[in-house]
């Protein structure tokens, strides 16, 4: 199978690109990710995780 797929793939010009375009997508998704967690202000952070503790009363209401 994987002689098939590499056969293949060897026959397209400029496949060798794909990987590389792959692994700069990858890194600078994962780059902003940290810069955005290492500048989010506490307070919303704080905000956000107090989600789930919060009481939400439209569910229940509707359960009899």
């Amino acid at each position: 199978m994987l002689k098939f797929i590499k056969g293949n793939l060897e026959n397209i010009d400029g496949v060798a690109i794909y990987p590389i375009i792959s692994l700069l997508i990858f890194f600078v998704f994962f780059l902003l990710l940290f810069w955005w967690v290492f500048t989010a202000k506490k307070k919303y952070i704080e905000e956000v995780s107090n989600i789930p503790l919060e009481e939400d009363n439209t569910n229940t209401n509707n359960q009899l």
